[in-house]
């Protein structure tokens, strides 16, 4: 079973380059941040054509996640994070789907810091690990994928000093990720290229995708049921220099089915 991150940055202006990667690489479940639109303007007739059931959460011009599922019909858990009930920022989506529970988030940015949008990061990661413990309390195979805005390590950025003080990199931030990890979940992609050298988000700006000046804050965190069943994973770069592309890559992870462990 194949699950797979996309940060699609605007499902309506990047739909074209969304289906060919859907239609070329059909993953059994594709979980889509930053789909910056409202509900009501979510295209689910586009992907119900080439096979797919989706869920989604939306808001207008900004944020928004959602669920797809191949020849599926993802059944809706929880939509928003709990532990705040003035937070309406569309960030959390959580289904089960084929005998997985599938979680969906786009984390906060955090900058410019100091300020309130670092202050929120850190407490939705706070709400976030609450959640995740929940989870972890099921013992069924989890996994809380997307677009993490954290790069974890040095190794998993083109430049330490050239992010150092932006949000993504500040200790605060890569702190609580690792305190997930210590919690029992495995990040696939560090887990298994632990040298680093893949990226999942390249910029806009300064000619960083031709000269590969990238990191990597898309993951996907597997509960111990979950890993068990760890397959491969990988980011599918190609998809990022394609014409009008998202600035992120997509990345997955392959699990093996339950008759198979």
């Amino acid at each position: 079973m194949k699950i797979a991150s996309f940060n699609i940055n605007g499902i309506k202006a990047r739909l074209p380059r969304l289906l060919e990667w859907l239609e070329e690489t059909r993953p059994d479940v594709a979980c889509l941040q930053e789909i910056k639109t409202q509900d009501e303007g979510f295209p689910a007739e586009e992907f119900e054509k080439i096979g797919y059931g989706a869920i989604w959460h939306g808001q207008k011009s900004f944020n928004g996640v959602a669920i797809l599922a191949r020849d599926a019909q993802p059944v809706e858990v929880l939509r928003g994070l709990p532990g705040d009930a003035e937070d309406e920022q569309s960030r959390y989506l959580e289904a089960d789907v084929f005998g997985l529970r599938v979680a969906c988030i786009y984390l906060p940015n955090g900058n410019p810091l100091p300020g309130p949008k670092f202050d929120y990061k850190l407490a939705w990661m706070k709400r976030l690990r609450a959640r995740m413990a929940e989870l972890m309390t099921l013992e069924i195979p989890a996994i809380v994928t997307g677009d993490y805005n954290v790069i974890p390590r040095d190794c998993d950025v083109w430049s330490p000093r050239a992010m150092a003080e932006d949000a993504l990199m500040q200790p605060e931030s890569r702190d609580a990720y690792a305190t997930l990890l210590a919690d029992g979940w495995t990040d696939a992609i560090g887990t298994q290229y632990p040298a680093g050298g893949v990226w999942t988000y390249w910029d806009y700006q300064a000619g960083a995708w031709q000269r590969d000046h990238g990191f990597r804050i898309d993951h996907a965190l597997l509960s111990p049921e979950a890993a068990d069943r760890l397959v491969a994973c990988g980011v599918d770069k190609d998809h990022r220099g394609r014409e009008k592309a998202s600035d992120h890559a997509p990345m997955w992870v392959e699990l093996r089915g339950d008759n198979a462990g």
